[in-house]
């Protein structure tokens, strides 16, 4: 999946994520970015591996899909990612 964010490398965003049973949902800056539920994917249990333990990663990944067919622009290089903050709720 894709999604435009105008000024992704220059500002900070709120990124969302809503995990329930059934469905996850995720959000950039408010606005729904993907959709998954069980019941588009298949009631098939290895269909739908989100009721497996997780935990958040948070990466930086670098290369795009040229991968060492046409090599990295290294000029780009250094890069970093800041985060301001993490929050994890849980609902009871």
């Amino acid at each position: 999946h894709e999604m435009k964010c105008a000024g992704a490398e220059g500002s900070f965003h709120v990124y969302a994520c809503e995990w329930t049973p059934d469905e996850i949902v995720t959000y950039v800056d408010g606005k729904v970015q993907l959709r998954a539920t069980k019941a588009a994917m298949g009631a098939d249990h290895d269909s739908w591996p989100f009721h497996y333990a997780f935990y958040p990663i948070l990466n930086l990944a670098w290369g795009g899909d040229w991968g060492g067919y046409k090599g990295v622009d290294e000029s780009a290089l250094p890069v970093s990612m800041i985060v301001d903050y993490v929050r994890i709720f849980q609902k009871q």
